[in-house]
């Protein structure tokens, strides 16, 4: 079992795979920068300012322990039952903004990796067939 192990894991596929995962992840984080740090302040602005969708949440329960103006964090530290739609939104955001960024590198690569020279049909192949028999 461990030398079929070890041949599953020295496969292409496999390193090819880990390699896309560790680069998915650090290149997640990037976009999590650029929608925190860039994109949700722009949208703050352009909705007229002090919208931070991050810290956005309705407390569902436990509301004596929270303060009007308490953070989504200070909320969750306080032991109230938070809806953070907010965050969901934030991660909404994320998740169209790498769905886009991958689209955008595919269509790329589609156009610069030429497709597959195609084999013959099957059509071919059976006159290919008929041909070597009738010689027989």
């Amino acid at each position: 079992m461990l030398g079929e192990f070890k041949a599953f894991i020295a496969r292409g596929n496999v390193l090819d795979l880990a390699v896309g995962v560790i680069i998915g992840a650090a290149f997640g984080k990037i976009v999590s920068s650029m929608t925190d740090d860039l994109i949700m302040p722009l949208i703050s602005l352009v909705t007229g300012g002090g919208v931070d969708f991050s810290s956005k949440y309705i407390v569902l329960g436990g509301a004596e322990k929270v303060q009007a103006g308490m953070s989504l964090a200070a909320a969750k530290a306080a032991g109230a039952n938070v809806f953070a739609w907010g965050s969901f939104i934030t991660a909404l955001i994320n998740f169209l903004i790498l769905a886009f960024v991958i689209f955008l590198i595919v269509r790329q690569a589609n156009k610069v990796i030429p497709p597959p020279a195609a084999g013959p049909t099957e059509v071919d192949l059976l006159a290919e067939i008929r041909d070597e028999l009738k010689k027989k």
